[in-house]
């Protein structure tokens, strides 16, 4: 606590509080930063850095400073959680092995795990409005290394279910959702930038994950292995120990979902269920979008297309080192393929990302994503024409610049569906829709290879899925588009030209006193309608 020109400066670790003894004079901007620095000082890394207040007393971003180390943390937390079920196929064989389990019951490790990463969107969103960001993402990346460790020692299929799918999963939801929401907070001017280089963070996992995960099957096996990622987990929460809150004081101990007081010894129990059911649709209001599912029908034909395409989307990525490895290619090899990929991810993708934001391509979003979609559909059809290294390779490059574009301009598309207030209610309802197919779609892969007893089905598979997912999108925004056209053009009226004023004297007219006709000797000529210059007809 520190003392200053009257006015007492509180800092703890998420707020201030200012509560001034000479309110006859207010203190200027110059003031309040000098005592939040020697707040600072007192408290050390106890407090909390404060951006300096606007005029209208509200929080500006910095576009950089401390900005460029919450950017850092993000690009690892994203490359700790979105990268890592894809990874999972290093181990897919010897899960199989050690719980003697068909190729259906071991799908559904990864599958849940991706599942509950983007079904628990609206669970953090809640976390996050109560805790803050920085909390909400060290508590995933203690759930996530807990559960990964807690893997390490399970005895049934069944068990990792429970610990590498839900606990694991739902960290992941809890680190890579927040760390994306405080960049925006971070940056505004430099936003589109900052999106381009976080977005790197799945390719940078995807690069070394894969070969981190190949090392340490070598040495210590799938148990082993599993217990050091779980250590290597628990550091998204450093990352998040760096994500310090923006702006003034944060009211704390509100309800999780009711945000107003209930009495609840003076309610009678049918007031209290009304009121929780209340304050449970409007919760829902806010971080699942339904009204715009029924109401907006741009939302809800993105909203079919993607949740269609994410049934197919993923699948290859968990198959293709089971599928290289059963075509004898060395294990090294085909984990070298993961990585291919994301460094293609790597390269590819801030340029595509800066390049989607320039004004020029306003508008054509839509299809830019439908293309690029169409292309990586088509590409995992390269799979089924022979399983060497060479062709292989060239899939993943293929691929991966396929999934660059999707992935650069999935949110992009997304906003301009819709009003930027509602985005992130619309991204919690997309997320759990997609959560659906995402749990689905490597089980059904899983049956299809039993069935068959050959893995290029499910490349063949995911290529007709995402192939016609692309399909669907493209042509209902066309049909949209040119609907919208149509009314456009009906609801134009033809505009009346005004009479055209003179401009200087020899463009006069000579009109009548007490109207506006031209006198006759002037009935021969007449303004041009666009110079106004006369001319003689």
């Amino acid at each position: 606590m520190n003392r200053r020109n009257g006015n007492k400066v509180v800092g703890d670790c998420d707020s201030f509080q200012m509560e001034s003894k000479a309110p006859e004079q207010a203190p200027s901007m110059e003031q309040k930063n000098g005592e939040i620095m020697d707040s600072e000082e007192v408290e050390n890394s106890k407090s909390e850095p404060i951006n300096p207040l606007a005029m209208d007393g509200t929080v500006t971003a910095p576009d950089g400073g401390w900005g460029w180390v919450v950017l850092v943390a993000t690009i690892l937390v994203l490359a700790l959680t979105l990268a890592f079920p894809s990874c999972m196929g290093i181990f897919y064989t010897d899960l199989q092995t050690e719980f003697q389990a068909s190729n259906q019951e071991t799908s559904w490790v990864p599958s849940i795990m991706t599942s509950v990463l983007h079904a628990g969107g609206p669970f953090c969103s809640v976390l996050v409005e109560r805790f803050g960001c920085r909390a909400t993402v060290m508590l995933g990346g203690v759930l996530s290394g807990l559960g990964m460790v807690a893997s390490s020692f399970t005895h049934t299929i069944t068990e990792l279910y429970v610990t590498a799918g839900i606990i694991t999963g739902l960290g992941f939801c809890f680190s890579f959702q927040p760390a994306v929401t405080i960049l925006g907070h971070y940056f505004v001017r430099r936003r589109a930038f900052a999106n381009a280089m976080s977005s790197t963070g799945t390719a940078l996992g995807l690069c070394t994950l894969p070969l981190l995960g190949n090392y340490l099957h070598t040495e210590l096996g799938w148990r082993g292995s599993f217990l050091v990622l779980g250590a290597v987990l628990l550091n998204c929460c450093v990352c998040g120990a760096v994500m310090r809150p923006l702006g003034g004081p944060r009211h704390r101990g509100q309800p999780l979902i009711n945000h107003r007081p209930l009495q609840l010894k003076e309610e009678k129990l049918k007031g209290r269920m009304r009121a929780l059911w209340a304050g449970l649709m409007t919760a829902l209001h806010r971080h699942m979008a339904f009204d715009l599912l029924r109401n907006n029908l741009r939302y809800r034909m993105y909203a079919v297309g993607i949740t269609w395409m994410m049934l197919g989307f993923v699948v290859p990525l968990i198959y293709l080192v089971p599928y290289a490895t059963a075509h004898n290619i060395e294990q090294s090899q085909a984990a070298l393929l993961l990585s291919i990929l994301g460094i293609v991810n790597i390269v590819v993708r801030p340029p595509i990302g800066l390049l989607f934001s320039l004004p020029w391509f306003k508008g054509c979003h839509t299809y830019v994503f439908s293309a690029a979609l169409l292309v990586n559909g088509l590409s995992n059809s390269i799979c089924c024409i022979d399983a060497s290294f060479p062709v292989l390779l060239v899939y993943v490059v293929t691929y991966g610049l396929s999934m660059s574009v999707v992935g650069s301009l999935m949110f992009t598309v997304l906003m301009d569906t819709l009003d930027m207030s509602r985005f992130p209610a619309a991204l919690g309802l997309l997320a759990v829709m997609e959560s659906v197919t995402l749990l689905i779609g490597p089980p059904l892969a899983g049956i299809l290879v039993d069935r068959t007893g050959e893995y290029f089905y499910v490349f063949f598979a995911c290529s007709a899925t995402v192939a016609s997912s692309a399909v669907f999108l493209m042509v209902s925004f066309y049909w949209l588009d040119r609907r919208d056209r149509r009314a456009l053009k009906g609801q134009q009226v033809p505009p009346q030209v005004p009479p055209a004023k003179p401009a200087s004297g020899n463009n006069l007219i000579p009109q009548c006193e007490y109207c506006s006709v031209p006198t006759e000797g002037d009935k021969d000529k007449a303004p041009d309608s666009e110079t106004g210059d006369v001319t003689r007809l």
